[in-house]
């Protein structure tokens, strides 16, 4: 067994200070992460309880109890304070409920300087699970917040097949569970029986909120010592009730038994109507085991060299062979762990239309490679592979976001001794007996001995033998089952029809062809895995000034920024910026290069086009690309409304033999990656025309925001929908092969190359794509200008606002939408601060108040969004009780009082806490080359080449004051100002308690009348006409003057 009581083993790069213990009194079990380099600290606590824990008469409690620990402390016992605490400090809270546990977790701004905001958080945090209260009226409000979540789900695919999935489990296993809740559980049911439901959270509180069930993970600044006292004094107070772990309740109770379950499973077909236009199949196999065998594959991880072997993509894979017979466009396989003592074994294939027609022919080739496997087994070299991948990767981990560190060191926690809380779910083929061999940080290029790997490929084969046709089950989603299916699901009223595996098709599957006769076989060994040589830093870096706090003046002062090391003057064909790695030493470079063009996005069509090309490109490079993407290589195209985009990424041993295949494939061999007759080409229209389609079964929320955005985005910049499907359905392959071929006609190069490489290794890199791409350079003006916002008018009252007003397309999705949004058309650095102060200063009151006190949905927030050189500020709300109407009323009550409630009373203190929050997160070095690297192409694309924008912005912070706000905000915010500019987007449902008057596609908007109120009214079909309206306008003043006189 691993050692419990041996060092904790993290990642090579990993030099951050770890510390695990038990809280003396209550047996909390506590990971300490110290990383003096944080300028945001985080904590999670799981619980070791979740939703099969919910009693039977009371389904979805665990997720109620969850909400409710957010609703005060007897030490802190205003609503929304935890909340008020940590956006006051430049910070987030959440939580989710899982089957068997419920995860909270929160980060805040922190370091050397932090005034205690830290310590003082974690006390807060603490008592959640200390002194909750579950107030009587927090309790009735909270229901609300329920089933406006509930609501949100009902439309959603992904839990409506979850709910399937339950049904096929025996009802007597918690798994079969509505784990969700609603008012008709949580309210009306237990009304019904007589329940108290306060009583029931206080009971399933004190039965399950346990310490000796809870671990806790911190990751701060401070020292180990001084997180352990944070610890100490913030989770001591916890009770230990001596809780067992609920799993233990059923885990003799067997989770699929015939006869016992809603649906039926092992050997039966379900086949769904779903609500996107969506075709998969789905094969199953619960794998039910004992602790032992649970235990043993935690460790060794069979099933990811498994999912090696069935999800791969390369040339013999089942993939492959589908593809071949134009059946399928994609494959996945893994391993779903839902619950203690079973799983799941899944291979997801997304079917064409013959696919479907032929779906029996399409399961019977995965059975057909698993035979194979069975037959011939599995060379030594792929179990290396795998482990040597994964130990890839595991040498150059680094360090990411704090808050989802923690949050997965607290799941690793509940699973693996403390030794391995960081290694045990992030490593294959960990140890199980130190006699086999000992674990340590040190990276394996291959299984240390053969009785090493004889472990895993034991396990590896165990999985294999259970994936028979006996043990399956089968799931068909098909937009072609409408009107043929003979049931409903209680929960989301999902429609489908079971029924048994036919008789042909059990002697079928199991007796299948060969996959030889398919043309099916085992990988190849990989070509792209680096060599230990290419895996060396060209220059040495001393990575410690990672890890070393910042000073004022380190986060004043900006970091090395590339340099143009070919063209940038005008009319240049090239424009390239170089910047060799000085901070990571890590073997991995990016190269990205765009091609500046007027002919990537100026008609509908066109976009149409390119979202086809890059469909036929991904698909027909994928077999090659495939082993490089498992080596760590990655490439991109993105056709934009400025250009086309390659971007390659990844270990640099190999990158530039990888760009120089796809440029190729790209531009000169474009035809080898195109349809080769109109056959082909339809099985991507109809991906592409899917997709457009699956816009109207996105939420509401999204409908409002996306008619927003168009209303105020040039025309070549955004098209909509409906633009875009009838441009889809008149394109020809001739139409293709002339796009691609003019899309890299002409234009101007821009180019960035960072990373593990020289100079003289960048500029050989950009004459061998420039070669790969013969185009004419066209001058500057010619070059397609920069998004620029359509400038919305000028608000003088309320009631003089653009409002859009949609109809929801999806008719059975019931919760109605609204965002308000405020155009912000100030370009400086003053303007862009404010903003995003404004908005950290009144998200958490605007979410307590629209979602906490008033409860008008689940889905509430504000925030800033940068639109070219502009920002804007939006409020968004999603409701299922409340009409759209209400919403917007709701939004702009509360922006009405902005100003006198939360501004006006701000202290200078206030101030600056906030501004110091800000100044944190905006002075924040990039801990990682990909995002150093994402930043400076980010200021190069736009135009903007401010590499220091982060310095800039944090100087402006420094200054500002309560006045600065106050002024900025009646410039903005309040009607009449001299830069107020609203837009109003309501999405209306069709029934339901939310629903309206359904609006009309043109609300007749004629430029030439304009109501008398000075107010437009919008209906979809009139947003292009709108937008020629803003087109031909002037802005009615330069707002961005305001803060440069």
């Amino acid at each position: 067994m691993a050692d419990k009581n041996g060092p904790i083993i993290v990642p090579p790069l990993d030099d951050r200070k770890y510390e695990t213990f038990e809280l003396p009194g209550n047996g909390l079990r506590v990971l300490l992460c110290s990383d003096p380099s944080l300028s945001m600290a985080a904590a999670a606590m799981d619980v070791h309880v979740g939703a099969t824990s919910d009693p039977d008469a009371v389904p979805g409690l665990a997720h109620f109890t969850e909400h409710m620990l957010f609703l005060g402390t007897e030490l802190y016992p205003e609503e929304g304070g935890f909340e008020a605490f940590l956006s006051g400090n430049g910070g987030f809270s959440n939580a989710f409920t899982s089957t068997e546990d419920t995860v909270y977790y929160f980060d805040i701004s922190a370091g050397a300087d932090s005034t205690g905001s830290f310590s003082e958080a974690l006390r807060r945090f603490g008592s959640f699970f200390a002194c909750p209260l579950f107030t009587q009226t927090a309790t009735g409000r909270e229901l609300n917040a329920i089933e406006s979540e509930n609501s949100k789900n009902l439309q959603s695919d992904s839990f409506r097949m979850y709910q399937i999935d339950k049904s096929r489990v025996n009802k007597d296993h918690p798994f079969s569970k509505f784990f969700t809740g609603n008012k008709a559980t949580l309210l009306d049911g237990t009304k019904k029986q007589g329940i108290d439901l306060r009583n029931e959270l206080l009971q399933f509180y004190e039965k399950y909120y346990s310490a000796n069930q809870m671990t806790l993970a911190i990751v701060g600044p401070e020292p180990l010592t001084k997180l352990k006292k944070y610890v100490e004094d913030g989770f001591s107070s916890i009770p230990n009730r001596q809780a067992i772990s609920p799993e233990t309740q059923w885990r003799n109770v067997p989770p699929y038994l015939e006869g016992k379950s809603i649906i039926p499973s092992l050997k039966h077909k379900v086949e769904i109507v779903p609500v996107n236009d969506s075709r998969q199949v789905i094969l199953s196999w619960p794998i039910v085991y004992n602790q032992d065998k649970e235990r043993e594959w935690q460790y060794l991880k069979p099933d990811n060299y498994v999912s090696h072997l069935i999800g791969h993509e390369g040339e013999g894979s089942i993939l492959s062979f589908l593809k071949s017979r134009g059946w399928a466009n994609g494959l996945g396989a893994s391993l779903d762990k839902d619950s203690s003592g079973f799983s799941r074994y899944e291979v997801i294939i997304s079917l064409t239309k013959s696919g479907l027609d032929a779906v029996d022919d399409v399961c019977e080739a995965v059975f057909s490679y698993i035979d194979m496997i069975s037959r011939v087994g599995v060379p030594d070299y792929i179990f290396d592979e795998v482990l040597q991948l994964d130990e890839l990767e595991w040498r150059f981990l680094e360090k990411g976001d704090p808050s989802s560190y923690v949050q997965s060191l607290v799941e690793g926690m509940q699973k693996y001794p403390p030794s391995l809380y960081v290694a045990g779910p992030r490593r294959v083929s960990v140890n199980l007996d130190n006699s086999i061999w000992g674990n340590t940080s040190r990276p394996r290029s291959s299984f240390e001995s053969d009785e090493q790997r004889k472990v895993t490929k034991d396990a590896t084969f165990d999985l294999f033998s259970r994936l028979t046709v006996e043990n399956s089950m089968m799931t068909i989603f098909s937009k072609s089952f409408e009107g043929k299916t003979d049931k409903e699901e209680k929960w989301y009223g999902t429609s489908y029809r079971a029924y048994p595996y036919s008789s042909s098709n059990l002697i079928k599957w199991t007796s299948c062809r060969s996959a030889s006769s398919l043309g099916m076989f085992l990988p190849k060994p990989n070509q792209f895995i680096p060599t230990e040589r290419g895996l060396q830093a060209k220059r040495s870096v001393d990575r410690k000034l990672l890890s070393k706090p910042l000073s004022f003046n380190d986060r004043v002062t900006p970091i090395k920024p590339p340099q143009v090391i070919s063209g940038g003057k005008e009319n240049d064909r090239w424009t390239v910026y170089f910047k060799q790695d000085d901070r990571y030493g890590q073997p991995k470079a990016y190269l990205i290069f765009e091609l500046l063009t007027p002919d990537a996005y100026s008609t509908p069509k066109a976009a149409v086009l390119a979202q086809l090309y890059d469909l036929c490109l991904s698909d027909s490079l994928g077999e090659y690309s495939y082993d490089a993407v498992l080596a760590g290589l990655t490439y991109n195209l993105q056709v934009l409304p400025r250009g086309v985009r390659l971007t390659f990424g990844g270990y640099n041993e190999k990158i530039v033999a990888f760009m120089n295949y796809v440029s190729d494939k790209v531009v000169t061999n474009f035809r080898d990656v195109l349809p080769k007759n109109a056959d082909e080409l339809e099985r991507f229209k109809d991906t592409v025309s899917r997709e457009l389609a699956a816009f109207d079964t996105k939420q509401p929320y999204s409908h409002s925001i996306f008619y927003t955005a168009l209303s105020t985005q040039p025309f070549r910049f955004q098209y909509s929908n409906s633009e875009m499907r009838d441009a889809l359905e008149s394109i020809t392959l001739e139409d293709l092969f002339d796009f691609v071929q003019s899309l890299w006609s002409r234009g101007q190069g821009e180019a960035l190359v960072q990373g593990n490489l020289d100079k003289k290794e960048a500029l050989r890199i950009i004459d061998a794509f420039d070669k790969a791409i013969p185009f004419n350079t066209i001058s500057d003006e010619v070059v397609p200008p920069y998004l620029t916002p359509l400038p919305l008018p000028l608000c003088s009252s309320i009631s003089k606002l653009v409002n859009i007003r949609i109809s929801e397309p999806n008719v059975n999705n019931k919760n109605s939408a609204s965002q308000v949004m405020f155009q912000c058309l100030g370009t400086s650095e003053k303007d862009h601060v404010l903003i995003e102060l404004l908005s950290s200063i009144i998200n958490e009151p605007f979410y307590d108040d629209l979602r906490t006190n008033q409860q008008l949905g689940y889905i509430v927030s504000c925030g800033a969004k940068a639109v070219g050189k502009t920002r804007n500020l939006s409020f968004v709300v999603q409701s299922s009780i409340a009409k759209a109407e209400k919403l917007t009323d709701s939004i702009l009550t509360f922006v009405s009082f902005v100003k006198s409630k939360y501004l006006e009373k701000l202290s200078d203190n206030d101030v600056a806490v906030n501004a110091k929050a800000l100044f944190v997160r905006k002075t924040t070095r990039p801990k990682t080359l990909a995002d150093e690297t994402t930043r400076n192409w980010g200021e190069i694309i736009t135009g903007e080449k401010r590499f220091d924008r982060a310095q800039r912005e944090a100087a402006v912070l420094l200054d500002i004051t309560k006045e600065d706000l106050i002024i900025f905000w009646d410039n903005y915010f309040t009607p009449g100002g001299p830069g107020c500019r609203i837009i109003v987007s309501e999405t209306i449902p069709t029934s339901g308690p939310a629903s309206s008057t359904k609006p009309p596609k043109s609300a007749g908007f004629d430029p030439e009348k304009i109501n008398d109120d000075g107010s437009i009214m919008l209906g979809t079909d009139d947003i292009n006409t709108f937008r020629s309206y803003l087109e031909s306008t002037k802005p009615d003043t330069v707002d961005g003057t305001l803060w440069m006189s």
